[in-house]
């Protein structure tokens, strides 16, 4: 049993604050701010300003307005990304519904049959469950959105075309990996990318996308699937520890990488100089750790800019 949490009011987690150093120069402020934002979020941000993960402390001279900062970035970075996944969602969702449909047809019980899928014995339930995933939302969605309500009203069916709608990104991605190899080959070939490394990028912006849409704490976030080594990882000279990469394997500098893959080149400059502003404006308000120190918790190298120009 965790220890319980009890209720505490905003004079209380100001003292606690205050008690482990932090600097907090406008009470009344502070207290607005706590109340608006929700001290248990603004706390997530703590660790990079404390003295080491032993000695929770504040580092000599860390304000609140520091800390806040750092929230106010994530938040950012988050609105940013996100923007940014759901371009890519809605991209990869209009290329699975034409290939499909277009091999399979038009109407559900066409294209939604197994034997459209992976003929592995092995992944044989894995097919039934996504199928039944699939079908769920039809059932579930498809008097509630009005696209899907208008086709199953008028004609009795919902195209692929229109059913990606409703379904969500992590069902997208499982969708992936139990089609049959030559349609995920061809699907692959549209981001000049392999099979493998499509289906680990599919897996990890899912994930992503939901820390998004949840509000969850996005800039040292790290996935449990990592990306393969790629050429980027190479180019950018980015240093390794035990011959393995360590940036830009699960952490948020994964994420660029696979958007590099995924969206225009002026979508993805778009993207850099975005997330560079962020971290420029951060760069300007945090004083009492190193920039060097939040970039290295987001897995970004110092050279991480330079990924815009290279092909």
């Amino acid at each position: 049993m965790g220890v319980k949490k009890e209720f505490k009011t905003l004079d209380q987690q100001i003292q606690i604050l205050k008690s482990k150093g932090l600097v907090i120069k406008d009470e009344k402020k502070v207290k607005e701010t706590l109340l608006r934002e929700n001290y248990f979020f603004i706390n997530g941000y703590r660790f990079i300003f404390y003295k080491s993960p032993k000695e929770r402390i504040f580092i000599r001279g860390t304000t609140f307005d520091e800390l806040y900062a750092l929230f106010i970035f994530d938040r950012n970075i988050r609105s940013i990304m996100f923007k940014n996944l759901l371009i890519v969602e809605n991209n990869v969702k209009s290329i699975f519904s034409y290939k499909l449909s277009k091999q399979y047809g038009v109407k559900e019980k066409e294209y939604l049959k197994p034997t459209n899928f992976t003929k592995d014995i092995s992944r044989s339930r894995q097919v039934a469950d996504v199928l039944n995933k699939m079908k769920r939302q039809i059932r579930v969605n498809g008097k509630q959105h009005s696209a899907t309500l208008h086709y199953v009203t008028n004609y009795g069916y919902i195209p692929m075309w229109i059913l990606v709608k409703v379904l969500s990104f992590g069902i997208i991605s499982e969708l992936f990996t139990i089609l049959k190899s030559d349609d995920q080959i061809e699907i692959a070939e549209h981001y000049n990318i392999d099979v493998e490394n499509l289906e680990i990028f599919l897996s990890v912006m899912a994930n992503y996308r939901n820390l998004c849409a949840h509000e969850d704490i996005l800039f040292d976030h790290q996935t449990q699937k990592t990306i393969l080594d790629n050429k980027y990882h190479r180019l950018l000279n980015i240093q390794t520890m035990d011959n393995e990469y360590i940036y830009g394997k699960n952490d948020l500098f994964s994420m660029v990488i696979i958007l590099k893959h995924m969206l225009t080149n002026k979508e993805f400059r778009l993207l850099i100089y975005e997330i560079g502003y962020e971290i420029d404006i951060l760069d300007g308000k945090i004083h009492s750790v190193p920039l060097e120190k939040i970039l290295d918790r987001i897995g970004f190298p110092s050279n991480w800019r330079n990924i815009v120009d290279l092909k």
